[in-house]
C-alpha cells in the first residue's frame, strides 16, 4: 500500500512542476526580471489557461492527499 501511494506521489510530484512550469507569468514578480513583460489580455483567460488551472489545483490535491495517506500509514 505504501509502496503504490509512494509511486502515485513520485508521479504527481513530477506533474506539478511540470503544470507549474506551463503556466503564464502575471507580471508584477520576478517574471518581470527574466522578461516576462506584460501581456495584451491581462485580465481575460483563455480556455487552455482556465484548463490548466484546473488540472494544476486537481493535481495539487491529489498530491496532498497522498502525502497525507503516506504520513497516517508509516505512523501506524
Amino acid at each position: 500500500m505504501t509502496i503504490g501511494i509512494s509511486v502515485v506521489l513520485i508521479i504527481t510530484s513530477l506533474l506539478m512542476v511540470l503544470l507549474v512550469l506551463l503556466h503564464k507569468g502575471k507580471g508584477g514578480g520576478l517574471s518581470d526580471l527574466f522578461g516576462g513583460g506584460m501581456s495584451s489580455s491581462l485580465g481575460s483567460s483563455s480556455v487552455v489557461e482556465r484548463n490548466l488551472d484546473r488540472l494544476t489545483i486537481f493535481t495539487g490535491v491529489i498530491w496532498f492527499l497522498c502525502i497525507v495517506g503516506l504520513g497516517l500509514l508509516l505512523n501506524h
